[in-house]
């Protein structure tokens, strides 16, 4: 909780996916890749229920195992064409709340530390939805139109470049009144109202999409666990260079 507002984290869960079946109960360093979301949220420190939202009752196990509550989604809900809207405004009419933050266990690498940032930035600009993204300076191209660069000049050179927001959905979140009304009038509301931004790491930003995905974050936790990820090494040359 922040101030007196309710805030409920909303883990989504699919046992189905076309592009990694079961990718949600898919070991990293021996434990299911939803863990890691479910374990962020508990130390973000902001929420006041912790809720996995799952179209199999074998989700419940897991929310037993990790001490989060269960939801069981209707069948309708748990196809892999189900939009998302839907989804959002079926949990917030089961669980109601001030504000829902879906967390997404496709981004495990992310932190509590960040997802206290992001809800606090929520919060904090009063915004009635919010969406991850990586903030990228590169040279960007929509259907083969440039979208920050002009390709009749001189190559930019990436610092000068304005950067583009690419949505990462590690957390997105939204006021559960104002999503409800536009939802009701509309039959969506995913950006509704104020709509905010919020670049989290590199790290967050790796979306588990496929088996390499899955492996290249095996490797970073395990890597992460050495110690030593942060340290930069160089040739020795270059040390031959900085001892004169």
């Amino acid at each position: 909780m922040i101030g007196k507002e309710k805030i409920v984290a909303m883990i989504p869960a699919r046992i189905g996916s076309t592009r990694l079946p079961m990718k949600n109960l898919a070991l990293i360093d021996g434990a299911p890749m939803i863990s890691y979301a479910i374990n962020a949220a508990k130390e973000s420190g902001v929420f006041d229920r912790i809720v996995i939202n799952g179209d199999d009752p074998l989700f419940g196990n897991i929310a037993e195992r990790y001490g989060v509550e269960f939801y069981l989604r209707p069948g309708e809900l748990g196809s892999s064409t189900t939009k998302s809207d839907f989804v959002v405004q079926d949990f917030m009419r089961k669980h109601p709340a001030d504000i829902l933050c879906w967390v997404n266990p496709t981004s495990p690498l992310q932190t509590g530390a960040e997802i206290r940032a992001v809800v606090e930035h929520f919060v904090r600009e009063e915004l009635d939805t919010l969406i991850t993204v990586c903030r990228e300076q590169v040279h960007a191209s929509f259907q083969g139109q440039p979208i920050n660069y002009r390709p009749d000049e001189v190559f930019a050179q990436t610092q000068d470049l304005v950067p583009v927001d690419v949505f990462v959905y590690s957390v997105m979140a939204w006021r559960n009144k104002s999503f409800l009304a536009e939802f009701h009038e509309k039959g969506q509301a995913f950006f509704v109202g104020k709509f905010g931004v919020y670049p989290v790491s590199k790290m967050s930003g790796i979306i588990i999409k496929r088996k390499e995905d899955l492996q290249l974050v095996e490797n970073i936790v395990k890597s992460l666990k050495t110690g030593h990820s942060d340290i930069v090494s160089y040739d020795p040359l270059a040390q031959e260079r900085e001892n004169g």
